[in-house]
């Protein structure tokens, strides 16, 4: 009797300190699941107790599932994927995924350790070869990123796009670099250093860019291509934070004419 009191004590404080939780469906594990969170930053607590993805991994294998149906059998190319969410599901259900890091050591287009070396400001890959390129969270670390806006436009296919998440954090106001490099590669810091985490190096990567809802008209000054911005809530697929938006720059098919 003892035992079965402190386990409903404990179960009761377990609930006490979720901040918020669901039942639904979770695009990245692809079967129904409950979401929690135990913090109040939802963008990186509010996790599928089965995958253990968190919200913007689900909002953008949502939005690559709905207007990307056939995936599966296309050429996408992720850039710096991780280890769970959309990255996993992609790399298991996709028959032609090639992801991708920047190892500074190997020569680019190499295979090393499994994963193709690829510095997004000068891409190895043919022109017209990519069906979808794929980011997650990358853009706000890039020194040049008219550079990869304009790698990214040359390798998609007719008719392909670049689905990726990045940080709005400015919204409204313009977009706003953090660090600036001399022509002696030497780093500038404007604002005080933020780093995010990185699958490949424990030190983090810098943020760079403060980027706003403006991105669009960077990205389309760089390339001529627009850029969608889709921003989802729905508390049942676990779609609910800060900074959630998803974007999709579309290059057009010009035998469709759109």
């Amino acid at each position: 009797m003892i035992k079965l009191l402190r386990l409903l004590k404990r179960k009761q404080q377990t609930a006490r300190d979720n901040i918020l939780e669901s039942e639904g469906y979770c695009s990245t594990c692809n079967q129904n699941a409950s979401f929690v969170a135990k913090d109040l930053w939802l963008r990186d607590h509010f996790l599928c107790v089965k995958c253990g993805s968190i919200p913007r991994e689900r909002a953008l294998m949502l939005v690559i599932e709905q207007f990307y149906p056939n995936w599966r059998d296309l050429i996408i190319h992720e850039t710096s994927p991780g280890n769970r969410g959309a990255s996993v599901r992609l790399a298991h259900e996709c028959k032609t995924y090639i992801p991708s890091q920047f190892f500074p050591e190997q020569k680019l287009g190499d295979i090393y350790n499994g994963v193709r070396c690829e510095n997004l400001e000068a891409l190895t890959f043919g022109d017209e070869s990519i069906d979808l390129h794929i980011s997650q969270d990358v853009m706000e670390h890039i020194f040049h990123p008219v550079k990869v806006f304009e790698e990214i436009a040359r390798t998609l296919k007719p008719g392909g796009a670049h689905v990726f998440t990045v940080p709005l954090v400015n919204k409204m106001k313009a977009s706003k670099l953090r660090v600036k490099m001399s022509g002696n590669s030497s780093i500038e810091h404007i604002q005080q250093p933020v780093y995010h985490g990185n699958p490949i190096d424990s030190k983090g990567s810098l943020v760079i860019m403060d980027w706003g809802y403006d991105i669009v008209k960077y990205i389309f000054d760089a390339t001529g291509l627009f850029t969608y911005t889709i921003y989802i809530d729905d508390i049942t697929k676990g779609i609910r934070a800060e900074y959630i938006e998803v974007l999709v720059t579309v290059k057009s098919n010009s035998e469709l004419g759109s």
